[in-house]
């Protein structure tokens, strides 16, 4: 058995951090590798508390490591994971219930954590600790390449970064913690559009677009058809910018807009439980 101690994060530097994290993603489902200067924009853009954040170690051999999302009332559990050897040995209980520990004194109300789908040790682990499964989630991609279908009629028009940021703080749907508005606006490189469709229909898009990438896509329809609304809102995207990749994560399962997503060549990459729990 091991000696397990933690130790909080802000002790290590963001090389080490991340060395750790690699070590812990080895053989992992879905491996996303860090490097130092991705992890320190990742801290950033999530409010990850570094002092709350914890490394497992057992004498000079680290176990393991766990981050921490802090924001008013809630907490978000990420990175979690333990170098493949020192795995059953209690390292992932120890960070877990040192996280939930952390996100009581500060008095948040829930924390959550994604679970990667059919990761079954981590879903016990989460369920044992009294979390529970609120959705699924999809993370998806799609190719360089213009749309293939046809719009509806449609006047799309951009929308300045303000407003965008006024109508993701009136969201009716529950973003995850990576689509919160706190995190887009860490983020930065906003694009955001708005659609008057004929038939009365309308909606808006806002994603993050950066030099090589299109990511963060989140579609709202206010009025009338989300599949029409979807559908020209997403063609106007990928037809301006057609050599740009593109991944999003987090789309609920249910959400009203996913067969659009898939008529316009997006493809499954892996799915997530959303698993919460509440004090």
């Amino acid at each position: 058995m091991s000696t397990i101690d933690l130790i909080s994060a802000s002790a290590f530097s963001y090389q080490e951090l991340t060395d750790a994290y690699n070590r812990t993603r080895v053989d992992y489902m879905v491996p996303m590798p860090m490097n130092a200067s991705k992890l320190h924009e990742y801290v950033i853009t999530y409010d990850i508390d570094m002092k709350g954040s914890a490394v497992a170690i057992d004498g000079n051999e680290v176990l393991g490591l766990s981050m921490l999302g802090s924001r008013p009332g809630r907490a978000w559990i990420s990175r979690l994971g333990v170098v493949r050897q020192n795995r059953r040995h209690g390292a992932g209980t120890a960070l877990v219930q040192h996280m939930i520990d952390e996100s009581k004194l500060q008095e948040a109300n829930y924390i959550i954590i994604e679970v990667i789908d059919n990761n079954i040790p981590a879903h016990t682990l989460f369920t044992k600790l009294g979390f529970k499964q609120t959705r699924q989630l999809l993370v998806l991609g799609r190719p360089p390449g213009p749309p293939k279908i046809k719009p509806p009629v449609s006047q799309v028009r951009t929308i300045k970064y303000n407003r965008a940021m006024e109508l993701l703080s009136q969201r009716r749907s529950k973003p995850t913690w990576i689509e919160e508005t706190n995190s887009l606006n860490n983020a930065g490189n906003i694009e955001a559009f708005y659609a008057y469709l004929q038939d009365g229909s309308k909606g808006w898009l806002v994603c993050q677009n950066t030099i090589f990438q299109l990511s963060r896509i989140m579609l709202q329809t206010e009025i009338g058809d989300p599949l029409q609304v979807g559908r020209a809102l997403l063609y106007h995207l990928h037809k301006e910018y057609s050599k740009k990749d593109t991944k999003t994560e987090n789309l609920p399962v249910s959400d009203p807009h996913w067969p659009v997503f898939k008529e316009m060549g997006y493809f499954e990459l892996f799915r997530r439980n959303e698993m919460v729990l509440e004090f």
